[in-house]
């Protein structure tokens, strides 16, 4: 039985550096996986995003994250004043902007 153990556990007979490499390969295979299935598409999600609110200006349409639609009345250093009804508007984070939205 403690040859069974001595043997699972590695310590029965091989020594060097492959078997640490081995050991960690799960690891590295289950990061590879996350990093082009989860972490590169919201990279670039994140990406678009930016270009997206750099490239509004006064008079778009928007979408916030919280489903208001609105207007672009002015573009401050960090935030956007929204029109969101006649003689309403409101202060809101360039970051809160979910979308543009489609001109109807």
């Amino acid at each position: 039985m403690e040859n069974l153990y001595a043997m699972a556990s590695g310590a029965g007979g091989t020594a060097g550096g492959g078997n640490s490499l081995t050991a960690f390969l799960p690891f590295i295979l289950i990061f590879g996986i996350f990093y082009f299935l989860i972490i590169m598409p919201q990279r670039k999600k994140d990406k678009e995003h930016k270009t997206m609110l750099e490239a509004l200006k006064r008079g778009d349409k928007v979408i916030t994250n919280g489903g208001i639609y609105g207007k672009i009345v002015d573009i401050k250093e960090n935030k956007f004043v929204i029109e969101i009804a006649k003689g309403v508007e409101i202060d809101i984070l360039k970051n809160a902007i979910g979308n543009k939205a489609k001109e109807q």
